[in-house]
């Protein structure tokens, strides 16, 4: 199965060293993700399963104010048995949607990819203005949510695994 793990450059950079990312909360195409979505097409599923992921970095960044302000998101496939149902309901709100738990520590070795913003400094700009506004869109601000929508206008980057090195260096 294909997870997205969010994450965050500074604790990519922890983990580097290790090659073990010690994040539990994933996203996965799951029944919730493929009945809100309406597709059979697996691509379009594993696109918002990754776009689920990159707004719980944004989550992350809010709780890591020196985290450098660009969404990181790392793709793995790991065996079914690997991943657990969300234990709250996925249904409750949107940013659960498609939210797995993992069984064991990513293994940074195992990972397809690396999806992060650019480090261009307008989009650095639209996700730390949205770092800033996700508490209050996840409260149901509409203005706030367009502050959150606004980093999401940006595309994640691939980055293959060898050149996390120079991602995070």
């Amino acid at each position: 199965m294909r997870v997205y793990v969010p994450t965050t450059l500074a604790a990519l950079a922890q983990a580097h060293p290790d090659g073990a990312l010690e994040q539990s909360a994933a996203y996965a195409v799951t029944p919730a993700l493929r009945e809100w979505y309406v597709s059979d097409d697996l691509e379009e599923l594993e696109y918002a399963a990754l776009v689920r992921a990159a707004q719980s970095s944004l989550r992350l960044l809010a709780a890591d104010p020196g985290a450098p302000r660009r969404r990181v998101v790392v793709a793995l496939d790991v065996p079914d048995k690997a991943v657990q149902p969300f234990a709250g309901d996925e249904y409750q709100d949107q940013a659960s949607l498609g939210r797995v738990s993992l069984a064991a520590p990513v293994q940074l070795a195992k990972a397809a990819a690396v999806h992060a913003d650019a480090d261009e400094q307008e989009v650095t700009a639209d996700v730390a203005a949205a770092v800033g506004a996700i508490t209050a869109a996840d409260a149901g601000d509409a203005d706030a949510q367009f502050s959150v929508d606004g980093a999401e206008d940006h595309e994640l980057l691939w980055f293959a695994t060898q050149e996390i090195a120079g991602l995070i260096g």
